[in-house]
């Protein structure tokens, strides 16, 4: 198994910046691919940025040039840093990752909320 918990989430003004940090533990060996996916209300669970264990990164079209998605092995944290926040961006933003046999894992979600 392996366990995501994420962080950085809160309110802030269109145009400001966040970073969410993801942190994985146990069966990390077995990850290849992590990633943030936000779920706005009412509405679907959308792709923000991937990133692979051959740092090979994917950004959703809606977020390039103003998030990046990075990893720092050493603590086992994946980082998403949003700037040029917009209100369109609120959402629960949640943690992914993909391992060998197919599984995914999700972490429980942090909240981003963007004032006008």
């Amino acid at each position: 198994q392996v366990q995501l918990v994420e962080s950085g989430g809160g309110l802030v003004q269109a145009g400001g910046s966040l970073r969410l940090s993801c942190a994985a533990s146990g069966r990390i060996f077995s990850i290849h691919t992590m990633g943030w996916y936000r779920q706005a209300p009412g509405k679907q669970r959308d792709l923000v940025a991937t990133i692979t264990s051959g740092d090979i990164t994917n950004h959703a079209d809606s977020v390039k040039g103003r998030f990046t998605i990075s990893r720092d092995n050493s603590k086992n944290t994946v980082l998403l840093q949003m700037s040029s926040l917009k209100p369109e961006d609120t959402a629960v933003y949640y943690c992914n990752a993909r391992g060998t046999g197919n599984m995914i894992y999700w972490g429980k979600g942090t909240l981003v909320t963007v004032s006008s």
